[in-house]
């Protein structure tokens, strides 16, 4: 008789059972058909950039160069290969007034969401996401995101930008032409920080990243995804989704500015392996990924930046919204097991 497991986050205290008497495989979550969001007119497909607001920052094509731009007014770049605009139902908008982070912090009831909430349109190609697009493109997205972190962070207001993609209807995407999300907000989140203290407490007694040390176990173990000269991708030991793995840089970098040009496209090139793979496994699953930063260089030592990717492959009900302990019905070992046969880099 085979029992259940309880697992602990490396970090977090956060509860996963893994549901080994249920276990089940990839093809178990495979459906036939899976309802993708739809609109008669997409506003983010070359042509309607008049539906839209004036695009904060443009890549356009310059001979074999890439020259970045703004929209400004009523005109709008045309032939680009990524666009960021505004949100038009922005969670976070920017003061109207100058502002400091103090002032905000000490408003107890925060009665204004101070921030930024962007979109970062990834391809003139409707369906180009990361699984789809060639790599040059996933590369201009990926340095799409790194110039609007860079510019974020310099707001006073800011404490944290969240860099985020939800793919699929079922996972919170209201347009299904390829886009990932932005948002800036004046206060470290939950789970971040929580990461951060845990982290920060470990490299005070060892004297080194936790992180590094879990990549470094995780490589050698049954968990383990892929690997190459610049990214380690494993499935976490307490996932608490069916087929989540998570994307590490080898070298220790607490930030994506921290990555050098010839770093974004093998990660890129990763990132595409593993959602291609994703994809052939459970037949275009919707799935959230989001990236984990360190948001000052008070935390450069002891906190490692990573990509965390959740497929959206089972329901939360009563139990772990109530609990805050959540049930897993694959194993990550099962999971890890599927997305390293036939990968490659």
């Amino acid at each position: 008789m085979t029992f259940n497991e309880v697992r602990k986050d490396y970090l977090l205290d956060r509860w996963v059972v893994i549901a080994t008497e249920r276990g089940r495989r990839p093809t178990d979550f495979a459906k036939q058909e899976r309802s993708q969001a739809k609109t008669t007119v997409c506003p983010m497909c070359p042509g309607n950039e008049h539906m839209t607001p004036p695009a904060l920052l443009v890549y356009l094509k310059s001979g074999s160069r890439i020259r970045k731009t703004m929209d400004e007014g009523d005109t709008r770049h045309k032939n680009w290969l990524i666009r960021v605009i505004p949100n038009l139902y922005p969670a976070f908008s920017p003061p109207k007034n100058r502002i400091s982070s103090k002032q905000i912090m000490k408003n107890a009831n925060l009665a204004m969401a101070v921030g930024h909430h962007e979109v970062l349109v990834e391809s003139p190609n409707h369906d180009d996401g990361p699984a789809n697009a060639p790599i040059p493109q996933v590369v201009q997205v990926i340095n799409g995101y790194i110039d609007r972190l860079r510019d974020l962070s310099t707001r006073p207001y800011v404490r944290y930008v969240s860099i985020f993609r939800n793919h699929g209807l079922e996972a919170g995407a209201s347009l299904s032409h390829a886009h990932s999300q932005i948002i800036a907000i004046p206060f470290v989140p939950q789970t971040v920080k929580k990461e951060m203290d845990a982290s920060r407490k470990f490299w005070k007694q060892e004297e080194k990243c936790a992180f590094c040390d879990i990549i470094e176990k995780e490589r050698r173990g049954p968990r383990f995804v892929l690997e190459n000269s610049k990214f380690t991708v494993f499935a976490p030991y307490a996932s608490v989704n069916p087929m989540e793995f998570w994307i590490f840089p080898r070298k220790h970098e607490s930030s994506l500015l921290d990555m050098a040009q010839d770093e974004v496209k093998i990660f890129a090139e990763t990132l595409k392996t593993c959602l291609t793979r994703l994809k052939m496994l459970v037949n275009d699953p919707p799935y959230n990924f989001g990236f984990h930063i360190a948001p000052d260089e008070e935390t450069r030592d002891s906190y490692h930046w990573h990509l965390e990717v959740y497929p959206r492959l089972a329901i939360w009900a009563g139990f772990e919204k109530s609990t805050g302990v959540y049930i897993n019905t694959m194993t990550p070992e099962t999971a890890a097991e599927s997305l390293r046969k036939n990968v490659s880099t």
